[in-house]
C-alpha cells in the first residue's frame, strides 16, 4: 500500500513539474497585449484586426556583414499575434564562416530549418556527449531545451535558418557574453579557463555589454 502510494505520488510530481515547465495553455482565443508593458491585458477582441496576426518583419535578411552573423527574433513584442499562445521564432543570416556562438534558451526547445546554404550545427548534452552535422537546405535539426547549441556556415555563399521555439519568451544565454561578459570575478575566471590577467581581460574587453 505505502509503495502504491509513492509511486501516486512521484506520478502527480511528474505532472506538476511538466506542467508548470512549459508556457500555460491560453483560455481564450487570442489575446493582443495592450502594451508591450502589460501583457496580461488585453485589447478588446472586436478592435483586433488581421495586422495583428500576420508580420512581415524577417522578409529580407539581416545585416550580418560587421560580425559576420544576424538574427531577428520574433516574439509577441513585435507580433502581437503571439501573446498567451506559447510560440516564438528567429530568423538567423550567415556570411561565409559566420558564426552563432554557443548558447541556449532556458524555456524552450527550438526546431531549426535550413533555409539556404550548409551549416554545421549542434548541441551538446549533460554527458558532455555532442550531436553534429552539416544540414543542407530543407534539412531539420531540434535543440532540446535548455542545452548549448551552436551554427556555423560552412559554405562560400550566406546561409539562412529559420528557428521556431515552444515558448513566447524562450530566452537567450550566449556562453562567451554570460562567462566573460557579465561580472564574475577576475580570480575566478582565471582559475577555472587557464587564463592570465591579460588574456582575461581581452575577452571581457570583446564580450562586454556595449
Amino acid at each position: 500500500m505505502i509503495n502504491n502510494k509513492v509511486t501516486i505520488l512521484l506520478v502527480l510530481m511528474c505532472f506538476i513539474i511538466a506542467v508548470f515547465c512549459s508556457d500555460p495553455d491560453p483560455v481564450m482565443d487570442y489575446c493582443i497585449a495592450k502594451s508591450e508593458d502589460n501583457k496580461f491585458s488585453c485589447k478588446n477582441s472586436s478592435t483586433a484586426t488581421v495586422e495583428d496576426f500576420t508580420f512581415s518583419g524577417i522578409k529580407l535578411p539581416g545585416n550580418f556583414k560587421d560580425t559576420g552573423f544576424s538574427s531577428m527574433g520574433v516574439n509577441s513584442n513585435v507580433f502581437p499575434g503571439l501573446n498567451t499562445l506559447g510560440v516564438s521564432f528567429v530568423r538567423a543570416d550567415f556570411d561565409a564562416g559566420g558564426v552563432n556562438v554557443p548558447h541556449f534558451h532556458p524555456r524552450a526547445t527550438e526546431v531549426a530549418i535550413v533555409l539556404e546554404g550548409k551549416i554545421y550545427s549542434g548541441f551538446v548534452d549533460t554527458k558532455n556527449k555532442i550531436f553534429a552535422k552539416v544540414l543542407e537546405k530543407g534539412e531539420v535539426m531540434v535543440f532540446p531545451r535548455g542545452l548549448v547549441h551552436f551554427q556555423m556556415n560552412v559554405g562560400d555563399v550566406p546561409a539562412t535558418i529559420f528557428g521556431s521555439f515552444d515558448s513566447q519568451n524562450p530566452g537567450l544565454m550566449k556562453i562567451p557574453n554570460v562567462v566573460f561578459g557579465s561580472e564574475i570575478k577576475d580570480e575566478l575566471l582565471e582559475k577555472a579557463f587557464g587564463l592570465n590577467s591579460k588574456e582575461l581581460s581581452k575577452l571581457k574587453k570583446r564580450f562586454s555589454p556595449s
